[in-house]
């Protein structure tokens, strides 16, 4: 064996340092398996073997054969005829691995098996494999634009060569089609070098075929099809096909009307990614969704040294750029984190490009989706890193922002000019979205920033005067500035005769953010919220922003009223500051001095007027506020502070009481929670669990101080809430949990109600190991009955619900024998490995053995209806319920598993047991001859004539107890499980007596 490690061949290419990863590994391990079942054999012998093997291990020796194929030129061909003999899915185990290997490890591969790889997808088109057309998907990802390097010249040229080879067979795939047709369009613009001509023109014809030919399908491509075509215009294949699709778009396909069609169709996010490799892929990903704000650099400058260091890879920043806008969506919590922004990496790729084409290219890229925008089409995370990248710009790189809007300002008469008009449209409506979902909530710093020249700012606020200061004193965001009717609005921010004072002041103040926090760089840049108030209220607004304190906070409430500001623009306010504040933090067991001082900031003073401070107004006017915030997703801590601030004035209230008796009836105001949910159309349960799931990532000691009152004032919506249930046991340690078992025991802590416990049982199944180890130590403090368990025991799968089936296995260790239990039980499926029932009858086996045997009896005969021996003996409640029943064959494959671990005991006395006896003689009887001869020896125990005294009476004899008042005191127990035993078994007692 060890002699075939060592001459195996390698799938990658690895330097000294590295060691073998877990799939070179695997693929070396199912390699040498083949090799060990061929090896030194005939034809037909390695064919036996292989056919053999592959019923026991398909994958194994689906994947050896895989690697001898991908590194054994000589053998490929026989090997690959093996190998679409003995396989038994069509090569599906094949196509998902090489997939997987492709996307994970392609650029490691040798030379040897990325030559080999392709003759094997060759090969698969030309027997018609289903399933090869994903792999080529894949493999055409590395066909990378801006990347001439002859090991990347090669695959193109090889894959267009194996399609034009097998262009048939390419024809019956239209997805397939258009990711080719995407594919080269944008290589072909790199191919633009005198020795590369020859394969640009074989480009050039195939894809102007498939175009032609496929228009229709084409078409899904969308306005993306259109850029792409824009950049290869010049050639005269392509022109001709322009001049087809603006003059004459029916002689293409009947359905096509005009560009306009495909411009106003968003391109799938699939071929936008298509258009970055897997490896740059997941560099990209990393970036804005690990990396923090101000620690970037180091990533930014290796990415730049692996993938944008030569002239060619310019054009590769488009495709970057259309990858960051279409693909990477962050969550709300990654946009309202310290993780770089999109904004950040975009203006990064715009700054150091170092081509004038590729640089207008970049900027296209950026505007592309903004051009034809639609609300109700279109996604505003498309057009949200443009708007982002100019305004963070404008601070510490004016000049990127001015020609950013300089682009924007001149796009829209020179795009197309017939469409100048819905260009214009488009734009208008991405810059009222921007407004509407406060992206920014104001445009006027950007448009009429002092920094632009005065030309620029000239044509801006032309292009785009209805988002400029109007005649009515009104702003982008809406809100009418009071007093300064008579006053243009670029006046007010910049003194009439200080352009060269402020440009030397922008000069001193304008530093680098590259190495600073998001935090600060945000604060920096914040809008004027001020700006956006009524004349009287900026100086309030002012303070607040400034001192963040309560006094400040109920001032600046105190005084809204006539003219009264808008909510959006109380929102903006008020979610700036609490963005800023710090994290709700208390100790284990805080006292009222420190929750006193966390109450004390801003967003608690708003929650005053929501218990009663101040008049109905302004506490619906602190609703509207905090719905707005909500809406925006500016704050999202809002229902978990609520909660907090209740539960101080609850605990505040009951140590004021000193009556013991007035103390017991102080309520919690949980009124004023379901309020705000209500304002918010928000449904109480649902809210309950995302606040503590916002808890949960702000301080586990808030959570659990919280959860007894949540969960008494809060019963029905609570109570088995799975998601809630969920959070909490993620964020619990052993001594919060310990602290939850506790209030538990006393009383305090009611979590879980037996009605619909099901469902959540088996929810918590995908569940982590120690949050499930969390739910079932709750679930047994508050008493939970084996009934309540019983439904999700079949469901329990030994090997994937571990931690589950130990719970309930110690569950039923202290509960007595049932028919219910046991015939769920019974109703699991059968492995060899899974032990669960074998194991909860043999430890009942020592306590209650007879009533195990006659409830075993029970089952095995009530199996074959109407049949029964003992039917007229027994009472109509051990009739076996109609809910699923286990079948006859589930019943015998159970007591085979439990005649094994009694023979491996040698003790065979529950099948001696007469009642056992008869209903194997029945069910041997009344069983199809497949069973039979399956369970022989089970079925052979039947036909035993001595019949050994139970385990019972030995552990009786062997405790010197007299033997008749035992097997008395098991009667007794087994009329309170009211279970009626045959007349013969008590004879069998006797026979017992008499031989002690």
């Amino acid at each position: 064996m060890e002699q075939a490690k060592a001459n195996t061949p390698k799938l990658f290419v690895c330097t000294v340092i590295e060691n073998k990863d877990e799939i070179e590994e695997r693929y070396e391990r199912a390699y040498v398996f083949f090799q060990s079942l061929v090896a030194d054999c005939s034809e037909k012998e390695a064919h036996d073997a292989l056919n053999n093997a592959v019923c026991k291990n398909h994958e194994d020796v689906s994947l050896g054969m895989l690697m001898s194929i991908l590194t054994e030129p000589h053998n490929a061909t026989k090997c690959y005829r093996d190998l679409t003999l003995v396989t038994r899915d069509g090569l599906t185990c094949v196509l998902n691995n090489l997939s997987n290997l492709i996307l994970e490890r392609y650029l490691k591969f040798q030379d040897t098996t990325r030559n080999q790889l392709l003759w094997l997808i060759k090969e698969m088109m030309r027997n018609a494999v289903t399933g090869v057309d994903n792999v080529c998907w894949n493999l055409m990802r590395y066909a990378s634009g801006g990347d001439i390097t002859p090991k990347n010249i090669y695959l193109v040229e090889s894959l267009l060569d194996i399609y034009i080879e097998n262009r048939m067979w390419l024809d019956k795939f239209p997805v397939l089609i258009c990711m080719v047709v995407y594919t080269y369009l944008r290589l072909i613009e790199d191919h633009n070098i005198p020795h590369l001509m020859s394969l640009r023109q074989k480009e050039v014809n195939f894809v102007i075929a498939l175009i032609r030919e496929h228009f229709t399908d084409v078409l899904t491509l969308g306005r993306d099809l259109v850029r792409l075509l824009q950049n290869v215009a010049r050639i005269p294949e392509f022109n001709q096909l322009w001049q087809e699709i603006l003059v004459n778009p029916r002689s293409l396909c009947p359905n096509f009307s005009n560009v306009l069609q495909l411009l106003q169709t968003r391109t799938s996010r699939r071929y936008l990614q298509s258009r970055i490799t897997p490896d740059m892929e997941r560099k990209l990903v990393f970036l804005t969704s690990q990396v923090r704000f101000g620690h970037h650099k180091k990533y930014q400058e290796w990415f730049q040294r692996q993938y944008l260091a030569t002239p060619e890879s310019q054009s590769l920043r488009s495709d970057m750029i259309r990858f960051i806008v279409g693909v990477i969506h962050p969550t709300n919590e990654l946009l309202c984190s310290d993780i770089i922004p999109r904004w950040a990496v975009i203006g990064w790729l715009l700054t150091t490009c170092t081509s004038n084409v590729a640089a207008s290219n970049a900027k296209l890229a950026l505007f592309y989706d903004w051009l034809f925008y639609d609300p109700d089409k279109d996604n505003i995370m498309n057009i949200e890193p443009a708007i982002l990248v100019m305004h963070h710009s404008m601070r510490s790189h004016p000049a990127v922002t001015a020609t950013l809007l300089d682009f924007l300002c001149r796009i829209i008469p020179n795009f197309y000019p017939p469409y100048s008009d819905k260009v214009r449209q488009g734009i208008f409506n991405s810059l009222q979205q921007i407004i509407e979902k406060r992206v920014l909530p104001n445009l006027q710093p950007l448009f009429d920033s002092p920094k632009l020249d005065r030309e620029l700012r000239s044509t801006v606020r032309e292009t785009f005067k209805e988002f400029c200061s109007n005649s009515n004193g009104e702003g982008v965001s809406g809100i009418r500035d009071e007093g300064s009717e008579d006053l243009p609005k670029v006046i007010s921010d910049e003194p009439a005769f200080s352009d060269d004072e402020e440009d030397s002041q922008a000069l001193t103040e304008d530093t680098d953010d590259d190495d600073i926090p998001l935090s600060e760089v945000r604060a920096r840049e914040r809008p004027e919220l001020a700006a956006a108030l009524p004349l009287i209220m900026r100086p309030l607004a002012e303070t607040l922003l400034d001192e963040r304190s309560t006094t400040a906070t109920k001032a600046f409430l105190n005084a809204c009223g006539t003219p009264m500001p808008s909510a959006s623009a109380l929102a903006d306010l008020f979610a700036a500051i609490l963005q800023d504040a710090p994290p709700l933090k208390i100790g284990t067991n805080p006292s009222p001095t420190e929750l006193e001082t966390v109450i004390d900031s801003p967003i608690f003073s708003m929650f005053s007027y929501l218990n009663g401070e101040g008049t109905e107004a302004k506490r619906k006017l602190v609703l509207e506020i905090l719905k707005e915030i909500h809406e925006q997703g500016s704050f999202q801590n809002v229902g978990f502070c609520l909660l907090f601030y209740l539960k101080v004035c609850f605990e505040r209230e009951r140590r004021a009481e000193r009556d013991t008796v007035k103390r017991r009836n102080v309520k919690f105001k949980v009124d004023i929670y379901k309020n705000y949910c209500s304002f918010l159309e928000l449904k109480v349960a649902d809210s309950l669990a995302n606040d503590f799931e916002k808890c949960q990532e702000n301080d586990a000691n808030v959570l659990v101080w919280l959860i007894p009152d949540i969960y008494r004032e809060f019963k029905e919506q609570a109570q088995n809430h799975i998601k809630l249930l969920n959070v909490i046991v993620s964020t619990l340690d052993a001594g919060q949990l310990q602290r939850l078992v506790c209030l538990t025991l006393q009383g305090n802590l009611m979590m879980f109600k037996s009605d619909d416990i099901t469902t959540m049982l088996s929810t918590s199944l995908g569940w982590e190991t120690f949050e499930q180890y969390c739910l079932w130590q709750l679930l047994t403090a508050h008493d939970i009955s084996v009934e309540d368990v019983l439904p999700i025991i079949p469901k329990l799968s030994y090997k994937d619900h571990a931690e589950a089936v130990t719970s309930v296995l110690l569950m039923l260790k202290q509960e007595r024998p049932t028919a219910d239990v046991i015939r769920q039980l019974f109703c699991r499926e059968i492995d060899e490995e899974d032990t669960f029932v074998v194991s909860t009858i043999m430890y009942w086996c020592q306590d209650y053995e007879d009533k195990v045997g006659d409830l075993l009896s029970v089952l095995l005969s009530t199996r074959y209806p109407g049949t029964s021996p003992n039917k007229r003996k027994r009472p109509g409640k051990h009739n076996i319920p109609p809910n699923a029943p286990p079948s006859a064959e589930l019943v015998l494959g159970h007591l085979e598993q439990i005649r094994v671990c009694c023979v491996e005991q040698d003790d065979m006395s529950i099948f001696n047991m007469e009642c056992m006896q008869k209903a194997l003689q029945h069910s041997q009887s009344n069983s199809i001859d497949s069973l039979r001869r399956q369970y022989s020896e089970l079925f052979s125990l039947a036909w035993e004539d001595e019949l050994p005294i139970s385990r019972r009476a030995r552990k009786l004899i062997s405790n010197s107890l007299p033997l008749n008042q035992n097997l008395h005191s098991s009667n007794e127990d087994s009329e309170e499980e009211e279970i009626v035993k045959p007349k013969q078994a008590k004879r069998r007692k006797k026979a017992i007596s008499d031989s002690d």
